[in-house]
């Protein structure tokens, strides 16, 4: 019965792991209303109810978690293990699903990402920017990005930045009108830009180092908001000073839409790390994406 049902299991991975028919069937490249099919035959066959259905979303039962728990890594292994044997004879190719945060990107992954894609046509990667702390075995995610000290220590982690300096920051006019503030003290009596964090749904205390020791700063003003770039845009148009890591706000600062605030008290956020399952099988593909990425990088005739 498992290998006629090895097609339909894949098609259940897709489903559970992109929790819409739509989504699934077309990185399946079939119809929804086919895909559904199965679903329902694999159902059936196996006794169980897979999938929670309703007219807006599709969740998996207490079975198909399992069901997924139990599968996903073996797809994963032989997926890999096919992309192995073809990078013997072919060059390299094949699709690489990443997730990271969005600070990360633009100045760190991307710059690095589009020579590996030059250079190498077959490869394709898909980047997903989500700032939560995603289980990437369960989600179906070949790697993921994140700072240092936010990675399961029983994953292979890769660096792939130095660590990042951080900054304080305000726009010229909000500075002309409220002052600047002189040392940490001063931050509660500013209005200031609040971060919500997407794992946990708080407000991002401020960290910040005084003769050595941390300290963290509760902030207030009027704006809040879940992702850096909105955060970043309200400073720039003085709506308060704003906690951001500084490769993001450089041009600000370069250009004098920016200026940095109490430097001696704000420490380096730890260093950006490539991280996935020990137990995977990495293509040859997924090989040089990781040394392409790895900080300091490797020049391509070192490869």
């Amino acid at each position: 019965m498992l290998r006629g049902n090895l097609d339909d299991m894949a098609a259940f991975v897709e489903v559970a792991t992109e929790k819409s028919f739509t989504r699934a069937a077309a990185r399946l490249n079939i119809s929804p209303s086919a895909l559904s099919q199965i679903m329902k035959n694999l159902e059936e066959r196996l006794g169980l109810r897979l999938l929670n259905r309703t007219t807006r979303s599709v969740t998996t039962t207490e079975s198909g978690e399992r069901l997924l728990a139990a599968f996903m890594p073996m797809l994963h292994a032989m997926q890999a293990q096919v992309e192995a044997l073809k990078a013997e004879r072919d060059a390299p190719e094949g699709v690489i699903r990443l997730t990271t945060s969005e600070s990360a990107i633009d100045t760190i992954l991307w710059p690095k990402l589009r020579k590996l894609l030059n250079e190498y046509p077959g490869i394709t990667i898909e980047l997903d920017v989500d700032s939560r702390l995603v289980d990437i075995v369960a989600e179906g995610y070949d790697a993921g990005i994140r700072l240092t000290d936010s990675i399961d220590r029983d994953m292979i982690s890769v660096p792939v930045s130095a660590p990042l300096p951080v900054c304080i920051v305000g726009a010229p006019a909000y500075l002309e009108r409220f002052g600047f503030p002189e040392k940490p003290d001063d931050l509660p009596a500013h209005r200031c830009i609040n971060l919500r964090l997407p794992t946990l749904g708080g407000i991002y205390v401020w960290e910040l180092q005084e003769a050595g020791r941390e300290i963290k700063i509760k902030v207030s003003g009027q704006c809040i908001f879940n992702t850096l770039y909105n955060v970043i845009q309200a400073c720039v148009d003085g709506f308060g000073l704003a906690y951001v890591p500084q490769h993001q706000v450089q041009d600000h600062i370069d250009n004098h839409r920016l200026i940095p605030l109490l430097s001696a008290w704000t420490p380096p956020f730890p260093a950006y790390h490539l991280y996935y399952p020990s137990r995977r099988q990495p293509s040859r593909a997924f090989k040089l994406m990781v040394e392409a990425l790895r900080f300091p990088s490797v020049p391509p005739s070192e490869r």
